[in-house]
């Protein structure tokens, strides 16, 4: 008879995965409401009058999809900056819809992590880790050593719907604005999944927050996951933002070739129109070794928008072949299912995407 094993928790073997759930250093946190000033928050419609953070008008969001619409309420890119000298941070979030798939971590889904601010980068700290049975919400706590004011930043859940975030601190302690950005406009940028940050192992390590701290600037995350298709909804808001660089990396979602190719140059003309002498940065898919399928078509239609503004005098738009992002000793590494992208994925294409935005904003303040 084969010997019955007992399923244990792996907890019970390893201390570092148990996550606290009471707090008896930090009874006496005050909670603070992130809507509240002096809280600072970034990649939000509205978040002081809206019941749950979001990226997006109601009314845009329904005129573009029924897909957009519901995942436009997932906070991809939020990010909440403040100061603060507490030896500790509190956080406590209301989350009405908590997201779990096999594709994604409870951490990057439903958690937020943290990062101290400096004026010469912006390095981790740890997790805010949700408890894996977590329903409607969590509190967490994170500790200092010491006791000095410092700058962070919170990135927000991936796939989650979030409707309030607290940060309690100890009673005296000092809460204040969070380091500034560079001055300018935003970096919008647009995209599938992978813009969205799906299967990053946290919600730093999506790409457009990886290049927020590289560039020490505000960058909006419009990334809808299985649903960006260039609509006509959706480009015309875009268009409507203030930005500084436009980043274009619409592939993945479309159908089909034949919809790109109806979609792709019709996307870039709405932007252009309304911002002729922002930088456009146009991308294809990064993962043709392990996802080939049409892909040299749908290079083809981006290639074909690229060539066609530029043969109309356009020097404002660069073009980034994916294909490169992987390439050399990692390219069969750089995803979890062959679609997108990991934390070493996410990082090679904010190294490579880093390098065109400096160069195309040098070129263009040069000009």
């Amino acid at each position: 008879m084969a010997e019955e094993v007992k399923k244990q928790e792996y907890v019970e073997n390893d201390k570092n995965l148990v996550v606290e759930t009471v707090f008896p250093d930090a009874e006496d946190a005050v909670l603070h409401s992130v809507r509240e000033a002096p809280f600072e928050l970034y990649n939000l419609y509205d978040p002081k009058n809206t019941p749950i953070f979001r990226r997006l008008p109601e009314d845009v969001a329904a005129a573009t999809s029924p897909q957009v619409a519901k995942l436009c309420r997932e906070p991809a890119g939020g990010r909440i900056r403040f100061s603060t000298d507490s030896q500790y941070i509190l956080l406590k979030t209301v989350e009405p819809i908590v997201g779990r798939n096999s594709h994604m971590t409870l951490a990057m889904s439903a958690g937020f992590d943290l990062y101290e601010d400096t004026s010469a980068d912006s390095r981790y700290v740890k997790m805010f880790m949700p408890p894996y049975k977590m329903d409607g919400g969590y509190e967490q706590i994170i500790r200092f050593g010491s006791r000095k004011l410092r700058y962070f930043t919170i990135n927000m859940p991936i796939h989650s719907v979030v409707s309030e975030v607290y940060v309690g601190l100890q009673p005296d302690a000092v809460l204040g604005e969070g380091m500034k950005y560079l001055p300018g406009d935003p970096i919008v940028v647009y995209g599938s999944s992978i813009v969205h940050g799906t299967a990053a192992t946290r919600p730093g390590l999506t790409y457009p927050n990886i290049l927020s701290r590289y560039l020490n600037r505000n960058v909006l995350n419009y990334g809808f996951s299985g649903a960006a298709k260039a609509e006509i909804p959706m480009m015309e808001y875009l268009a409507s933002l203030d930005m500084s660089v436009f980043v274009y990396d619409y592939d993945h979602n479309a159908p089909n070739p034949e919809y790109l190719r109806e979609t792709h140059r019709r996307g870039f003309e709405i932007i252009r129109a309304a911002h002729p002498d922002i930088p456009i940065i146009l991308i294809t898919r990064p993962n043709v070794a392990t996802n080939p399928a049409f892909a040299q078509e749908r290079k083809d239609v981006v290639v074909d928008t690229f060539r066609a503004a530029r043969a109309a005098g356009d020097r404002r738009v660069w073009y980034i072949d994916g294909e490169t992002f992987f390439l050399g000793r990692w390219e069969n590494e750089c995803t979890m299912d062959g679609v997108h992208p990991n934390d070493l994925g996410f990082t090679l294409m904010a190294d490579s995407i880093e390098a065109v935005i400096r160069r195309a904003l040098a070129a263009c303040d040069g000009k």
